[in-house]
């Protein structure tokens, strides 16, 4: 969870706010990212770690990672030695595919999601989008608490107390309608057959 520090000025706070709430927006976004649709996406492997000379790298920094088609996945190793290792690695990730290779690429299809799939993926992101949710109204707290001690303090006036926490939630707003059309987009991909 993300945190505003202590700062003295009411646009610092305001700055420091749209900032961490904005990284609580990625963050969903990359989480969402990770989400199997139907759809055949290089995010799926791209996160996969692959045991390659006894270091555990990202497949993205092994390979190249192509959909030529919406329903496949293309994977060409740049080090042909390893094409076993990233094999066997996708097939230990918990991700529930079945890659094939030819010796110099491998091809992995994705299948079209089961209902019972496409609802656990449904519940799974909509409780991921809530707790974004959450961290931005935290951060939105935070930010307002910060707001009336500075005003308490006599650091800033009441009207610029009042404007600030105002500003507060239009960015409050403005980043949980961004998490919502995140989350409404990925719904759409998931439930597309």
């Amino acid at each position: 969870m993300h945190t505003i520090a202590a700062l003295n000025s009411s646009s610092e706070i305001l700055k420091e706010c749209n900032k961490v709430m904005q990284k609580s927006v990625e963050t969903t976004k990359q989480e969402f990212s990770h989400v199997r649709t139907g759809r055949a996406s290089s995010a799926i492997v791209e996160h996969v770690n692959v045991e390659y000379y006894g270091a555990h790298t990202p497949l993205k920094q092994l390979a190249t990672i192509s959909t030529p088609e919406p329903r496949l996945l293309v994977i060409q190793p740049w080090d042909l030695s390893c094409i076993n290792d990233v094999e066997r690695a996708i097939l230990k990730s918990d991700l529930g595919l079945n890659p094939s290779n030819d010796g110099k690429i491998i091809r992995i299809p994705i299948p079209p999601l089961t209902e019972e799939r496409r609802n656990e993926l449904d519940k799974y992101i909509k409780k991921v989008s809530e707790e974004h949710r959450v961290s931005v109204r935290n951060i939105r707290r935070e930010a307002n608490e910060r707001l009336k001690k500075l005003q308490k303090d006599h650091q800033i006036t009441e009207d610029d107390s009042r404007k600030s926490i105002d500003e507060v939630q239009k960015l409050t707003d403005k980043h949980i309608k961004h998490i919502d059309e995140l989350l409404k987009h990925k719904e759409q991909e998931i439930f597309e057959v």
